[in-house]
């Protein structure tokens, strides 16, 4: 289908250029952070959700899964009333046990989009002129992808054997330790505009959200890996607060998070990792491994204070945090 035009925010840009790359809450938590420093965001969204909503859209028109977008899309809303309201309209979730129940309003919008204009960019396009979204929002791959983990310890009679683990549900929620993760295809194409975007930008941002299911993915993705590794931008990792709580990373200190990242991309070099100085085990452990990639390590409080919200970034600590890593 033909590429239909859109008329986007005209605003004179200002701030740094920065990508942020995830998916979910971790990515949402970073892109409400980076809209108090900058009106220049690209977020960068895994496409290998599989359940709720985006699993019955993807499997019924064979889709790209619409949630992690949408709620992208949320995040960058304005905070005027037009931001506000439409950040709620299109996170409205029906309700009841018919076809519709379960359903968030987002992402049917984005299938509906999706199907008008023929382009899953140019639908993402439509809907954040729409939303008036400070921002922009591309998936990863223009082609869904499916998560194939190696899982050691889900057999209680053999704990030390390993078991295949597929999709983003599965693998999100194993009782055993994560190994390793590829995806199918394994030679995934990239969204074009996610490369361009690399080539631009003054800042990338992994992190934080679910390691093996929202933040690896892209670098497994070999031309976005090599885009990110030849980027003239800072690359900037937010680790996860209260990370043994992940039932991803149970078990695995903060300091190997850095190293799933080297096994999957070991060209890739880090400028700053932010960290929260109540959610490191081991900070000598943490130190060695950014040093590695000769990076600066950040520890900073980063998380809501006074027992609000555990568990999450606070916005305005957050940025300042990824300011004083940008300006660094």
């Amino acid at each position: 289908m033909k590429r239909l035009p859109v008329t986007l925010n005209s605003a004179v840009a200002s701030g740094p250029n920065v990508v942020a790359l995830g998916g979910g809450h971790g990515l949402a938590s970073t892109l409400t952070a980076l809209r108090r420093m900058t009106d220049q965001i690209t977020a960068v969204v895994g496409v290998a959700d599989d359940g709720g909503s985006s699993g019955r859209l993807r499997s019924e028109f064979g889709i790209l899964p619409p949630g992690d977008l949408r709620m992208a899309l949320a995040a960058l809303c304005g905070d005027d009333t037009w931001g506000r309201t439409w950040q709620r309209v299109i996170q409205h979730r029906f309700s009841g046990v018919g076809e519709l129940g379960g359903h968030s309003l987002g992402n049917l919008l984005i299938t509906a989009l999706w199907e008008e204009t023929g382009d899953p960019v140019i639908g993402l396009e439509w809907l954040g002129a729409l939303l008036e979204a400070q921002g922009r929002v591309l998936p990863c791959s223009v082609q869904p992808l499916e998560i194939v983990a190696q899982v050691q310890g889900i057999n209680a009679h053999a704990p030390d054997g390993i078991t295949e683990v597929r999709g983003q549900v599965e693998v999100a929620s194993t009782p055993g330790k994560v190994v390793s993760v590829t995806l199918e295809p394994a030679r995934p194409i990239a969204c074009p505009e996610a490369i361009r975007a690399m080539a631009v930008a003054d800042a990338i941002v992994l992190g934080p959200g679910s390691w093996f299911t929202s933040v690896l993915p892209h670098l497994l993705i070999p031309d976005l890996a090599q885009a990110i590794i030849e980027s003239p931008a800072k690359r900037i990792v937010v680790l996860n607060l209260a990370p043994y709580a992940d039932q991803e990373t149970a078990g695995i200190p903060v300091a190997e998070h850095l190293e799933f990242l080297r096994a999957a991309a070991p060209a890739l070099r880090l400028d700053a990792v932010i960290a929260d100085p109540h959610h490191v085990d081991d900070l000598g452990q943490l130190h060695a491994a950014c040093s590695t990639f000769g990076a600066e390590l950040i520890v900073e409080p980063v998380a809501h204070s006074g027992g609000r919200h555990p568990g999450s970034h606070d916005p305005d600590r957050l940025s300042a945090a990824l300011r004083s890593a940008l300006l660094g």
